[in-house]
């Protein structure tokens, strides 16, 4: 994605300087042609030498050193960027670029070009927090300049709060998706994701063997192409993509009632969670024990939860509402029957019991049908990579229905 893309990377003197290393190793990994802009006071916390070593370029410091070529280099560097990142980026700087000062080489290639600018704030709390800096960075957004959101962590100062640099990959992540087709702007996707559970007693529930994973890629995809995400997961151990909204549910019954909360409002339904299909008809108040003797046994009865895909789709009047079958036999059959009873658009199926295609593996192995029952069966895939599939079949229909 970042293939002969010129990524100018501002490196300024904080403490998470040390993280623009990574981030420089990284872009370089995505085959980007890095350029790195120091300020004099980031060299006393990483020598330009690293940058240098890593980048395959010269290192900018002092504006004023000999040039290089008979170019005029800020601006040259400022011309031929597709990007500028700058991480760490201080109070110090943020407020040089909205007072519109440029008195060093980082400063005044910002000022000088067009392409977009993204800030990667890291500073003290109190700093970050500060009515002054958060006016700057309000009024830099104002203008279109971009802000990678801090974390809340333990500080070098040994403060715990916001103003924590985003971790590198984060940050790479959302230069990546600087350079994606955004062909989903103005649609809203709701995501289903991982499993639901349901209480027996305070103690225990039942639950399946989701993970998330697929739910979670979809969700990241359809970000990338510009649509308003919202992601309803049951419980996983997995980080949400960034720039979805996030609703955590628990049970069946919840996850149905977000979705509702949330359908009149979208374009998309994929509904990618693995919800439970009954619930235990009564939950104990207090813990199940167990009772002395050997042949003792515990019955429970069970009920029906509601079946949220089928509701949804037989309710949907222009929305696309997509389903998955994950089956461990006669899987054609069970998904052509469910994408019929549904009035689903299309819907994913896979086997489970095939090597690569559990709920647990970074890989899937699926099968699509459509309304029409035309079936194309795919290779083992990254899920990733079939969640790109997924969101271009989607992307087909809005068009086709537009």
């Amino acid at each position: 994605m970042l293939k002969d893309k010129n990524i100018i990377v501002g490196v300024t003197a904080g403490i998470a300087a040390y993280k623009a290393v990574d981030i420089v190793s990284k872009l370089k990994k995505q085959n980007a042609n890095v350029e790195v802009i120091m300020t004099k006071n980031a060299t006393k916390f990483v020598s330009p030498l690293t940058f240098q070593t890593l980048a395959l370029n010269p290192v900018y410091v002092d504006m004023f050193k000999e040039p290089r070529n008979f170019d005029v280099e800020h601006i040259s560097l400022a011309e031929k960027a597709d990007a500028f990142l700058i991480a760490p980026a201080t109070a110090n700087i943020i407020g040089k670029i909205a007072n519109g000062i440029g008195d060093d080489m980082l400063t005044t290639t910002i000022m000088a070009t067009k392409s977009k600018v993204v800030f990667a704030p890291a500073m003290n709390t109190n700093m970050y927090l500060n009515p002054i800096v958060q006016k700057n960075i309000d009024y830099l957004k104002e203008l279109g300049y971009e802000f990678i959101k801090p974390g809340v962590g333990m500080l070098a100062c040994q403060t715990y709060g916001p103003g924590r640099m985003a971790e590198p990959m984060d940050i790479v992540e959302y230069m990546i998706n600087n350079f994606y087709n955004k062909d989903l702007i103005g649609q809203k996707i709701i995501v289903t994701a991982g499993p639901t559970i349901e209480p027996l007693d305070p103690v225990r529930y039942v639950t399946n063997h989701s993970s998330g994973k697929m739910g979670y890629k979809i969700a990241k995809e359809a970000e990338k192409r510009g649509a308003e995400v919202v992601l309803i997961t049951g419980p996983t151990n997995l980080d949400p993509p960034m720039g979805v909204k996030v609703i955590r549910v628990e049970t069946t019954r919840e996850m149905f009632n977000a979705v509702e909360e949330e359908f009149n409002q979208c374009q998309v339904l994929i509904k990618a969670a693995a919800p439970l299909d009954y619930r235990p008809e009564i939950v104990s108040d207090v813990k199940i024990k167990k009772k002395d003797g050997d042949k003792d046994e515990l019955n429970i009865k069970y009920i029906r939860n509601p079946d949220i895909v089928a509701h949804f789709g037989k309710s949907k009047k222009e929305q696309i509402v997509v389903g998955f079958a994950a089956e461990t036999n006669n899987l054609i059959e069970h998904a052509k029957a469910k994408l019929i009873n549904k009035n689903l658009d299309f819907i994913v199926a896979n086997d489970i019991s095939k090597d690569g295609a559990g709920f647990k593996t970074d890989t899937n192995l699926v099968t699509i049908i459509d309304s029409n029952g035309k079936t194309k069966a795919y290779p083992i895939l990254d899920k990733s990579e079939v969640a790109k599939i997924i969101i271009d079949k989607i992307k087909d229909l809005i068009n086709i229905k537009s």
